[in-house]
């Protein structure tokens, strides 16, 4: 292993997407962020496109050029400039706050949970990060909030300060109906491809056990001790195997990712 790693060597693994989906249910369960993507998105019913964007969002400024990086940005700025909502009611009744994807403190949120999951996933394959390259690659995630209108002040200072933020904003999430229908209807995937809906049941199992247990029981899901030992034995197993791959196939969803970026808006490499 490096003595100092970064962003670069660890977001391209593609291990880390095994947690795309505790990423997404931990961003929706913020209340703000839930009624927004209830009211505005159709990413539960085209969850390709959402993957899509989102992967290319993370290669393209950890591993992209400057151009690529420019891209991306452009892309999500102007898909988040209309999104916006006044407050409002929810499914069940309870109370929706306003929605805007391009607020600060909501973009620090969802750059938290693309960070924690990733490095709990990284250091679940790989073991867990040297001091050094533990704050390197923490303070090089903010990237992806900052390259928005998160401010970089607003990233927490260090790790340890990190922490106090997750767990702090993990117990004031708060998940009502509306929220649960569309983490429903998402780990269905009734619209995707057939060989994603195949392997949902697995997904799925993965996603749940991987939550907080303050989110997960928000969210209804069953979990018990004979569960959890068995996506320890998966991740046991899983993660020796991953590491003995080469790199190039390890990483490929990151080259695939971005080339389709480059692809689709004509620039030349």
């Amino acid at each position: 292993m490096p003595a100092r790693l970064s962003l670069a060597d660890v977001a391209p693994e593609s291990f880390l997407l095994a947690g795309a989906g505790r990423a997404i249910l931990l961003q929706i369960a913020h209340p703000a962020v839930g009624h927004g993507v209830a009211e505005h998105s159709d990413f539960a019913a085209r969850p390709m496109k959402r993957l899509t964007a989102t992967l290319s969002y993370i290669y393209a400024l950890s591993n992209g050029s400057p151009a690529d990086a420019r891209l991306v940005r452009d892309a999500v700025d102007r898909a988040h400039a209309p999104v916006r909502s006044a407050p409002g009611a929810g499914a069940d009744g309870a109370p929706a706050p306003a929605y805007d994807a391009r607020d600060p403190e909501l973009q620090l949120w969802v750059a938290a949970t693309l960070y924690d999951t990733a490095i709990t996933l990284y250091e679940r394959a790989f073991g867990p990060l040297d001091a050094g390259s533990g704050e390197r690659v923490y303070r090089e995630y903010a990237l992806l909030g900052t390259a928005l209108q998160m401010p970089e002040e607003l990233w927490p200072r260090d790790r340890a300060a990190f922490l106090r933020y997750r767990d702090e904003t993990v117990a004031s999430l708060r998940v009502d109906a509306t929220v649960r229908g569309v983490a429903d209807a998402l780990l269905r995937a009734e619209n995707a491809p057939l060989w994603l809906r195949a392997g949902m049941p697995l997904a799925r199992f993965v996603t749940i056990g991987l939550l907080p247990t303050p989110v997960r029981e928000q969210f209804g899901f069953d979990w018990d001790a004979a569960r959890e030992r068995r996506l320890d034995r998966l991740l046991d197993t899983a993660a020796p195997v991953y590491r003995l791959l080469p790199t190039r196939i390890r990483r490929a969803p990151q080259r695939y990712y971005l080339a389709a970026l480059r692809s689709r808006v004509g620039v030349a490499r």
